[in-house]
């Protein structure tokens, strides 16, 4: 464990994508003349959460269904006590966080609530259909499982649902602890990422954004954690804040970023577990039940 660097980089490695050159060359080829239609399908791929290669299925527990827009939140609880709740990352599943952290929570006296987000695992189709999701989508399933299935005393989450939990939070669904690990700072970051690795040209990775930001009816200005946190207006819960500098998905930087800027954050900087092994990683199990046990 070590300290991080104050730089702050929004530098994003846009081989993280994994776009195949096949698909980068024909969008290339074709953007020049149809960028609205480039933007389109773009979204789309921005929208469709890969499938887990793995889902290894949860014992014990009690598993339940929350209604949620037109379709289901799939989800499980553990134990009893004041309750946490997990947040997988995109593309994920309920399993990823659980899996490590329900004994030592439940052991540590806690009731666990572990869910898979709407179009992931076990879930149902989200708003925009089967395999289509959004960032405000994932907010608003957290702020549904918290109030089905909380108080929450604490939040435990990972990747862009650790982003979708701070926005969560920063939009008034009440927590006493939140702990973020290996997060995501700002969706725009990415998205001019993602365009890069795409191939998009200017115009169609302006439309790209227009239609983002008219498909979930904010700014994505709005979805800044940073900048959130450092103008929250109300008080904010106590975060911890995980980052590893080999994470291959998302800038490391991200984590540093988001404490620097959420008052009383406790930032740790862990070298060489990457974005998901860290959610394995012995010692960062038993920093995540010490906090939120606290």
């Amino acid at each position: 464990m070590t300290s991080p660097s104050t730089r702050n980089s929004t530098t994003v490695r846009s081989y993280q994508f994994g776009v195949p050159p096949a698909l980068r060359a024909g969008v290339r080829a074709v953007d020049p003349w149809a960028p609205d239609l480039v933007a389109r399908g773009a979204l789309r791929l921005w929208c469709r959460p890969p499938h887990a290669k793995h889902r290894p299925t949860l014992d014990g527990g009690t598993q339940w269904r929350l209604p949620f827009g037109r379709s289901h939140i799939a989800g499980q609880t553990w134990g009893d006590g004041p309750t946490v709740v997990l947040v997988h990352g995109w593309g994920g599943h309920r399993a990823q966080v659980a899996g490590p952290l329900v004994e030592p929570l439940v052991a540590a006296g806690l009731r666990v609530v572990a869910y898979d987000a709407p179009s992931h695992g076990e879930s149902g189709p989200g708003a925009l259909g089967g395999r289509q999701s959004t960032l405000p989508e994932l907010v608003a399933a957290l702020d549904a499982v918290v109030a089905a299935h909380g108080p929450a005393h604490a939040v435990v989450a990972h990747s862009l649902g650790a982003a979708a939990s701070a926005l969560a939070v920063l939009d008034g669904t009440p927590t006493e602890r939140l702990a973020l690990i290996t997060p995501l700072a700002a969706p725009l970051t990415y998205v001019t990422a993602f365009g890069t690795a795409l191939g998009l040209g200017d115009t169609s990775r302006h439309r790209l954004v227009v239609r983002m930001e008219s498909l979930v009816d904010r700014r994505l200005s709005t979805l800044d954690v940073p900048v959130r946190a450092a103008n929250a207006r109300h008080r904010l819960p106590p975060a911890l804040v995980l980052s590893d500098r080999a994470d291959k998905e998302a800038d490391h930087e991200d984590g540093p970023r988001i404490a620097r800027a959420w008052p009383g954050a406790e930032l740790v900087v862990t070298d060489g577990l990457g974005h998901r092994r860290i959610l394995r990683d012995e010692e960062t199990i038993k920093r995540v039940v010490a906090f939120v046990g606290g």
